[in-house]
């Protein structure tokens, strides 16, 4: 048992080097990702931000989870735009004091899914979404606003 656990592990690395006081150049899976800052804080705009980058993975993670627990579950999603809105306060990455970062997702789904696969879905979001649970478990709150409509 202990075997077939080990199987299902997978180890992510990437290499970033700071090229400048603004940017971070990442090498992953063979791609190249570029962090930066927009030139109002010094930088060349050549990629999102650091936090940018996070909640980007939230986006991202939200909606293939999403469609991964409902192909489980045998319904389809038509289609799914993502929102994301947080609050950010600039004082803490000015270092002037520890601020929380609320974020506020919110999820228009198309689907025919009866009531309760659409409650599975949202369900178990929260249980495997992985960027969700590496934010959660910071302290930061999550908040979904769900829209289902039929196609």
């Amino acid at each position: 048992m202990a075997a077939e656990a080990e199987n299902n592990i997978t180890i992510m690395t990437m290499t970033g080097r700071g090229a400048s006081m603004t940017r971070t150049d990442i090498d992953v899976r063979g791609m190249s990702v570029i962090i930066d800052e927009p030139p109002a804080r010094g930088g060349n705009n050549d990629g999102p931000t650091p936090p940018e980058t996070l909640l980007a993975a939230q986006v991202g993670c939200t909606s293939r989870i999403s469609h991964k627990i409902a192909a489980n579950i045998g319904v389809e999603i038509q289609d799914m735009a993502i929102d994301l809105e947080a609050r950010f306060d600039r004082k803490g990455v000015n270092l002037e004091i520890e601020v929380d970062i609320p974020i506020t997702l919110k999820i228009l789904m198309s689907t025919d899914a009866p009531d309760a696969a659409i409650e599975q879905i949202k369900t178990d979001l929260r249980k495997f979404c992985p960027v969700s649970k590496i934010i959660r478990a910071s302290g930061t709150e999550i908040t979904e606003l769900w829209t289902v409509q039929m196609p």
